[in-house]
């Protein structure tokens, strides 16, 4: 009664194009092929997998359900051929790198130019949401994780690695550009930018508000801070911002002015620690340290308008 996976490949490639002719092309192979295959599964299960009514295959009550099986059977067929892949890469020499698109924009670029220039060694950036970010990791699609919040997990080992400054982004005109730095109840009658509750930005500037006694209803609602700065740009508000993505933004009408202290994010850098890091990782490290460094100074403090 056991299907081989010869059988349940015809068997998928049914279900997913919806007819044999279908089927063939996507295995490459005669359709008489597929019909035989088909045909020879169904004699020995039992029962018919598909109903055919004028020269169409309809799937069966009972082929809608081993077809949620048959999609679990090939992600894991899927891991496995990523995992070779990532085997084969780093025979070669390869360093992958997931980080947060705030980051993505000017420092990890920073890091990867510096560590190419001594090191004959291909990177890869990807720049993810957090949670993405995390599963990368997780499923050893990357070999660090650099994050703009925390990264949390057992299997994870996470380190700070940098402070980071927040900043509220605003009009060169605004009562509060000329601000050295601006608290959150001065924001309260002003029109804010904010992210959604699911969101690590959203959850943050939720938690510095209720610490400051201060009630959190932005105006508008994004998903990153880019679009936040686009939002600020085009007239929407107050974008609440971290300092990265604003010395990567150019815009004529903007300016930034620093948010308290206590609202610094702490970037993290995050891998693995249910195997060591590679020698290439390792050194990725120091240069990703010499980029923040070189960052700090060419800005003057965490809010730099310029």
């Amino acid at each position: 009664m056991a299907l081989n996976l010869r059988q349940i490949e015809v068997f998928r490639a049914i279900m997913t194009t919806g007819s044999i002719s279908g089927a063939s092309r996507v295995l490459m192979i005669s359709q008489p092929a597929v019909s035989r295959m088909l045909s020879h599964t169904e004699q020995r299960i039992g029962f018919p997998l598909f109903e055919r009514i004028k020269g169409r295959l309809y799937p069966s009550p009972e082929a809608r359900r081993l077809f949620r099986d048959v999609e679990n059977v090939y992600r894991d067929v899927q891991r496995v051929n990523n995992t070779l892949h990532d085997l084969t890469q780093r025979r070669h020499g390869v360093v992958r790198i997931a980080a947060s698109s705030s980051l993505g924009h000017q420092i990890v670029p920073w890091a990867i130019t510096s560590f190419r220039e001594e090191h004959d060694v291909r990177v890869s950036l990807d720049c993810q949401r957090h949670t993405q970010l995390r599963d990368q990791l997780l499923d050893r699609q990357a070999d660090l994780g650099i994050s703009l919040f925390p990264v949390n997990h057992p299997n994870l080992e996470a380190n700070p690695l940098h402070r980071a400054g927040m900043v509220c982004v605003c009009p060169i005109d605004h009562p509060l550009a000329a601000r050295d730095t601006v608290s959150l109840p001065e924001l309260r009658q002003y029109d804010l930018i904010g992210y959604g509750a699911e969101t690590p930005f959203g959850q943050h500037i939720r938690a510095a508000f209720e610490a400051a006694g201060e009630p959190w209803r932005p105006a508008t609602e994004v998903d990153s801070p880019h679009y936040a700065c686009a939002m600020a740009d085009a007239g929407a508000g107050i974008a609440l911002i971290d300092e990265f993505t604003w010395h990567g933004w150019r815009s004529r009408h903007l300016t930034a002015v620093p948010l308290p202290v206590e609202q610094r994010l702490v970037v993290s850098l995050a891998y693995p620690r249910t195997e060591p890091l590679s020698q290439l990782a390792r050194l990725f490290i120091t240069h990703l340290e010499a980029a923040f460094v070189r960052f700090s100074a060419a800005v003057e403090g965490p809010a730099s308008r310029t």
